[in-house]
C-alpha cells in the first residue's frame, strides 16, 4: 500500500516520471531552446564611419584615412571617411559624441580634444565621459623654420633676437589654441621672451607670409615644410620633439639647441561614443595596433612625421589628461582666449 501511494505522487508530480527525470528533461529543453536563438552576429556587420573634425586634404585627414585603409582590411568592412570642420573641431567631435555607442561611428581625435576644455568655457560635450578611448595611433611634433634670408639660425639665436626685441618678433600659427600656436607659446613661457602669435586660418598662408617675411617664424607641422626645407625655400632650426626625428635626423630637438626641458607635441588618436561595448572596442584597438606596423603607415611615418603607437585604450586615456592638464596651464598663464 505504501509503494501505491508513492507511485501514485511520483506521477502526480511528474507525470509518471521521476523527479530526477523531469529535471534532466527541463534542462534540455532550455538548452534546445538556447541552440535555435539567433547568434549574435560577430563585429562589425556593416560600413564603419570615421569622423575628422577637420576639413579634407590636411595632415589630420591623411591619417584618417590611412587608418581607414588599414583596418577595413582587418575588420572586413568598409571604413569611410566623414569631414565634419568647423569651431576648433567641437562640430564634429559632437557629432560623434551623440552617435549611437554600436562602433559604427568613430572619431579621429587630435591636440584639440585635450586643449579645448581650457580655451571653452562650456563645450557640447565631456572629452572624457562622452568617449571611449580606443586608440593612440600616433604622436607627432613641430618644426621650428624661417626665412633662409633671416639671420636666425639656431634656436640660442632665435631666443637672443627675442629678448633683445621684446614683443617685436612675430609667429605665424594655425588658429588661436592650435599646436602651431601653443608651441610658440610654451618658447615664449620657457625662454622668458615674447614673441606675438599671429593667427592664420590654416598652416599654406601663414607659410606664404613666412616666405615673404611678413612673420619671422613659424613652429610648423612636418608635412607643411619638409618639401620647402628640402627645397632650400625654408631653413628649420629644431625640431619640437622630445627626441630627434627620423624625418628630420640632422636636427637637433629645442631642448638640445638652447632651450632644456622643451618638448610640445600633437597627436592622432581613435575614439568612439561612450558605453560602446567593449567588445567592440577590443576589436578596434586591435585593428589599429595591428595597421601601425603596415607599409603605409611606415610610409606616413617618414613623410609626417609621426612617431607610431597603436596604444591600448587606457594608454590614450592617460596620455590626453596629461596633455589636458599640462596646455590647460599655459593657456591660464598667457590668458589665452578663443576669439
Amino acid at each position: 500500500m505504501a509503494i501505491g501511494k508513492i507511485k501514485s505522487r511520483d506521477r502526480a508530480a511528474g507525470r509518471g516520471w521521476p523527479r530526477s527525470a523531469v529535471l534532466v528533461s527541463s534542462a534540455l529543453l532550455v538548452v534546445a531552446g538556447l541552440s535555435t536563438a539567433p547568434a549574435r552576429a560577430e563585429y562589425p556587420e556593416k560600413i564603419i564611419k570615421i569622423v575628422v573634425p577637420f576639413a579634407a586634404g590636411g595632415g589630420t585627414d591623411i591619417v584618417a584615412r590611412t587608418t581607414a585603409q588599414e583596418i577595413q582590411t582587418d575588420l572586413g568592412k568598409p571604413v569611410i571617411i566623414e569631414n565634419k570642420p568647423g569651431a576648433g573641431t567641437i562640430v564634429g567631435t559632437q557629432t560623434v559624441a551623440t552617435s549611437e555607442p554600436d562602433g559604427y561611428s568613430l572619431l579621429l581625435a587630435t591636440f584639440a580634444h585635450a586643449v579645448n576644455p581650457s580655451l571653452y568655457t562650456k563645450l557640447p560635450f565631456d572629452p572624457h565621459k562622452d568617449f571611449a578611448a580606443v586608440s593612440l595611433i600616433a604622436r607627432s611634433f613641430n618644426v621650428v623654420v624661417v626665412n633662409p634670408a633671416s639671420k636666425i639660425n639656431s634656436i640660442s639665436d632665435l631666443i637672443a633676437e627675442a629678448k633683445a626685441k621684446p614683443g617685436k618678433l612675430n609667429f605665424g600659427t594655425f588658429g588661436i589654441g592650435t599646436s602651431a600656436h601653443l608651441a610658440g607659446e610654451l618658447f615664449n613661457a620657457m625662454a622668458n621672451v615674447k614673441m606675438t602669435a599671429v593667427p592664420y586660418k590654416g598652416a599654406a598662408p601663414a607659410i606664404s607670409d613666412l616666405l615673404g617675411g611678413q612673420i619671422d617664424v613659424m613652429f610648423t607641422t612636418v608635412a607643411s615644410a619638409a618639401s620647402l626645407v628640402a627645397a632650400g625655400q625654408l631653413r628649420a632650426l629644431a625640431v619640437t620633439a622630445a627626441e630627434r626625428s627620423a624625418a628630420f635626423p640632422q636636427l637637433p630637438t629645442v631642448s638640445e639647441a638652447g632651450l632644456p626641458g622643451y618638448a610640445a607635441e600633437s597627436w592622432y588618436g581613435l575614439y568612439a561614443p561612450a558605453k560602446t561595448p567593449a567588445p567592440v572596442i577590443a576589436r578596434l584597438t586591435q585593428a589599429v595596433a595591428k595597421a601601425v606596423q603596415s607599409g603605409a603607415f611606415k610610409k606616413l611615418s617618414a613623410n609626417e612625421g609621426l612617431i607610431m603607437v597603436g596604444s591600448a585604450p587606457e594608454e590614450l586615456d592617460r596620455y590626453v589628461r596629461q596633455e589636458e592638464e599640462r596646455w590647460r596651464k599655459l593657456v591660464k598663464d598667457a590668458n589665452i582666449e578663443v576669439q
